[in-house]
């Protein structure tokens, strides 16, 4: 869990914001694959790839704050 440590919050903020987020227009893409998850939708190997994707930084971002969270709760 040390690689947590070594990414910065503004490198992983970034991350989330931009490759989470793309393509914003007409709807960010990770908001769509999570719509087709939850309609049942999501089936073709490239949308879960995608999903994948777009999710990964927002899982880093997730993971690196619960870290954070804990951490402090030790100590």
């Amino acid at each position: 869990m040390a690689f947590l440590d070594r990414i910065s919050w503004t490198i992983a903020l970034l991350l989330a914001l931009t490759l989470g987020l793309a393509p914003f227009v007409p709807e960010p893409h990770i908001w769509e694959k999570l719509s087709m998850l939850a309609a049942g939708k999501l089936r073709a190997p490239i949308d879960m790839l995608d999903l994948a994707m777009h999710g990964a930084p927002w899982l880093l971002l997730l993971a690196k704050g619960l870290r954070a969270v804990k951490g402090r709760s030790v100590g």
